[in-house]
């Protein structure tokens, strides 16, 4: 199992940046990818952005490209999401995951950072 704690978020004006912050403990050496996800007040959780541990791969939604960058240092066991021009509807609580070598799907979650974009 590997453990996720999220820092990071905060309130922004629009235009403006924040970077978060996912640090992975516990069987951290089985991680396949990580990935970030955001929910909204009355919206489902949606995909954001998403890393292979080990080759660096990236993988972004429609929304958010060209503005939010994932990144990680395999040394700190740890995964950022830079997010840059941001919009008021970038608003949600962003939670980090985790898959390990073989899982379908994201098994580890972090508690989640609110992100706040005032217009």
């Amino acid at each position: 199992q590997v453990q996720l704690v999220e820092s990071g978020g905060g309130l922004v004006q629009a235009g403006g940046s924040l970077r978060l912050s996912c640090a992975a403990s516990g069987r951290t050496s089985s991680t396949y990818d990580m990935a970030w996800f955001r929910q909204a007040p009355g919206k489902e959780r949606e995909f954001v952005a998403r890393i292979i541990w080990g080759g660096g791969s990236t993988r972004y939604a429609d929304s958010v490209k060209g503005r939010f960058t994932i990144s990680r240092d395999n040394a700190k066991n740890t995964v950022y999401l830079q997010m840059n021009s941001l919009k008021p509807e970038d608003t949600a609580v962003y939670r980090c995951a985790a898959r390990t070598v073989g899982q379908n799907d994201f098994r580890s979650w972090g508690q989640g950072t609110q992100v706040t974009v005032s217009s």
